[in-house]
């Protein structure tokens, strides 16, 4: 009998713990490895304050107890934020770096002078994918993207921002996943109940700027291949907002195109 993780009876979902450390064990594993192939010594992860990244660090810390760095890297107020990351540092018995970018962020927008909206805030990410690969190869580490399941597959991420990793721990886990596998691993609750947000603006909020809920994209993605359960259960105009994002973020999912090398014609 095939196992997976998430089982469901209509809409109703539950977790198999078994299989959740199992999996857990897994990307541990995973992430040894890689270290181990690319003669590093441990992981860097950039703090947001969500979930996402406070299960990836978790996960980071699990594999390397000594050798697992969190940078908090702040451009905007982030208070709120704050206060669960001070939360997560006591939960983890750890203590995070903190490189403040709002002066470099302001000197950017200074010198380009970009007025569209979503251009500079997808800056952000981008500056702190430069920092955080600065600090990674000081230090020879690799870095831990955040990315789920969910955001992956409709292109939620900043190409060459939050996407411009070296790892992407959890990219196999739906948001439900990492609620569930950050419950096993003492991610604080107040995390885990948190409004989802890419923090790319003041107020941002996930499940607002995509037009569905995270839990709609869930039951999508965990019955990919079932159109007459997806049709049954979510309505058509969400459906086809979830595949209409995927498809336009191919790019994203991809290195850079190249044209036909001419000796292979």
């Amino acid at each position: 009998m095939n196992r997976t993780l998430t089982e469901y009876n209509q809409r109703q979902r539950k977790f198999n713990k078994e299989v959740a450390l199992e999996y857990i064990d897994t990307i541990v594993n995973f992430l040894k490895e890689k270290v181990k192939e690319s003669n590093s010594k441990g992981l860097i992860v950039g703090i947001s304050g969500g979930i996402d990244s406070a299960l990836v660090y978790a996960l980071a810390k699990k594999a390397f107890p000594k050798d697992a760095l969190g940078v908090i890297m702040p451009i905007d107020k982030m208070e709120h934020d704050l206060a669960h990351i001070n939360e997560l540092e006591k939960s983890m018995n750890t203590k995070f770096i903190t490189i403040n970018l709002k002066e470099t962020f302001d000197a950017i927008l200074d010198t380009l002078k970009v007025e569209d909206k979503m251009s500079i805030s997808n800056i952000k990410p981008r500056l702190r994918m430069t920092t955080l690969y600065a600090i990674a190869q000081s230090k020879k580490h690799l870095v831990c993207g955040t990315d789920n399941k969910d955001e992956y597959f409709i292109g939620y991420f900043t190409k060459y921002g939050d996407g411009g990793v070296d790892l992407l721990p959890i990219v196999h886990l739906t948001k439900s996943e990492v609620k569930y596998l950050s419950k096993l691993l003492n991610v604080p609750e107040s995390i885990i109940n948190k409004k989802p947000s890419a923090g790319l603006w003041e107020g941002q909020s996930d499940e607002d700027e995509l037009g569905f809920s995270y839990d709609d994209l869930d039951f999508y993605l965990d019955h990919i291949n079932n159109n007459v359960i997806i049709n049954k259960y979510l309505d058509k105009n969400v459906i086809e907002k979830i595949e209409r994002m995927h498809k336009n973020s191919e790019h994203k999912r991809q290195s850079a195109y190249k044209p036909l090398d001419i000796n292979k014609k």
